[in-house]
């Protein structure tokens, strides 16, 4: 059955995989089908994934006891703190947090030749009085962030769970990750700090839990910069200082520019680029002219190349319309400030990567249909760094990602992607026979 379902992959991941990923492929190669096969023929292996399945209440309870602990960027230690005791209560070597806020459980391996992480991401988009109360219809829970990214915590417990009871044995340490920051602002900064200098591990392999279809498998980064340009002035009444520079007015023109540059650069032949404007803000009342005016501005490409030139685009066009609006026949001048707020790098890896192929051959061992896929996840600072990495999804049915309606639906086959998870971390850490 599997090697039919192969065949039919085949075409399909060429199809609905992003252009990107339209490279001469091939599914996952028989080396690791086989490889996969006798992992799961493993009986540790297949106790452990039938531990999943009966911890399956325990999974929800543990998701819905984090979703209720607000995390909102830069304010995640509370839910950390939990999440840690979590981690004790199963059964875990070492288990602390670092400098940045990050959540380290470690399990040791036998040989401890390198360092495999399944992470999953604290922090939520929603600010800290937001009501996090999780409300229950049938097998459909809804609160702000149950989906992304506490249903990914609780996956990670349940992999833990799931080889503790079978006492399973890897050769590599398996570092069980809760990162913070990964969300708007955050910037990714959990996951920086962890490929940083000043990081308490050294990363060999990254696997990732963070949304999307089941069969959606990330192995591609998908990079952005954004920033928050800001034109200041003097201020003044509307009236009394008429003819006073104006910071709306700089902001304005700065924004055309922009928008008729980028237009046509995007509409050049290549990797998609994007840009967008998403919030603009300043000023004080009707009637008076701003001494403020400033601009959120984000910029993506799947080419780290694109990605450069629209940036430099931007800020061509924003220095220009200083000059430009400067020039015009007004009373004093604007001055203008580019603080960068986010960059996540460009990467993809290469299909024949052995992490990716081990997630294709597990997840249609598992029955799922693979599908790659490039995104904006925590996998872009390995991605870009040249070191194996993933992002998988969580299973089941989500739905109002980012809203305070967020809803995921415990489907009879949503645990196939904790098992999805646990097979290919420990593929990755290789099982000591």
């Amino acid at each position: 059955m599997y090697t039919r379902l192969f065949k039919v992959v085949l075409g399909t991941i060429i199809l609905l995989g992003n252009v990107t990923q339209a490279q001469k492929a091939t599914v996952s190669n028989k080396k690791y089908t086989k490889e996969i096969k006798k992992l799961a023929a493993n009986k540790g292996v297949q106790l452990a994934m039938k531990t999943i399945d009966d911890s399956d209440a325990e999974t929800i309870k543990n998701m819905i006891t984090l979703t209720e602990i607000p995390a909102p960027p830069f304010k995640e230690t509370k839910r950390a703190k939990k999440f840690m005791e979590m981690f004790v209560d199963i059964g875990i070597d070492s288990v602390w947090i670092d400098t940045e806020g990050n959540v380290l459980a470690l399990r040791k391996g036998k040989k401890r030749n390198k360092t495999v992480v399944l992470d999953a991401h604290i922090d939520t988009v929603f600010p800290e009085e937001t009501d996090v109360t999780v409300k229950i219809d049938g097998q459909t829970y809804t609160a702000p962030g149950i989906g992304d990214n506490t249903r990914g915590m609780a996956m990670l417990l349940a992999v833990l769970k799931g080889m503790n009871t079978a006492s399973i044995v890897t050769d590599a340490d398996v570092v069980f990750v809760g990162t913070v920051g990964e969300e708007g602002l955050g910037d990714l900064r959990g996951v920086k700090h962890l490929f940083s200098d000043a990081s308490d591990i050294k990363i060999d392999s990254w696997i990732s839990i963070d949304g999307g279809s089941s069969g959606r498998i990330i192995n591609g980064g998908l990079g952005s910069k954004r920033y928050k340009a800001i034109f200041r002035g003097k201020g003044g009444h509307s009236w009394g200082a008429f003819g006073l520079a104006n910071p709306h007015h700089a902001l304005g023109k700065a924004i055309t520019m922009f928008v008729e540059e980028a237009t046509k650069y995007t509409a050049i032949k290549g990797p998609k680029t994007s840009f967008n404007v998403g919030r603009i803000g300043g000023g004080t009342s009707v009637n008076s002219i701003p001494f403020e005016s400033w601009a959120e501005i984000d910029m993506r490409s799947l080419s780290p190349k694109r990605l450069l030139e629209i940036d430099s685009i931007f800020k061509k066009c924003m220095k220009k319309a200083e000059t430009a609006y400067n020039s015009t026949e007004i009373k004093d001048k604007v001055t203008l400030e580019m603080k960068s707020i986010g960059d996540r790098p460009s990467g993809i890896l290469d299909i024949n990567t052995p992490l990716t192929q081990k997630s294709l051959a597990s997840a249609l061992f598992l029955g799922i249909v693979p599908k790659l896929r490039t995104g904006s996840t925590n996998s872009n600072i390995p991605i870009a760094k040249n070191i194996p990495a993933v992002t998988l999804s969580r299973g089941g049915k989500g739905s109002r990602a980012h809203a305070l309606d967020e809803k995921w639906t415990n489907t009879p086959e949503a645990t196939r992607n904790i098992k999805l998870a646990m097979l290919i971390t420990i593929a990755e850490a290789g099982i000591v026979n």
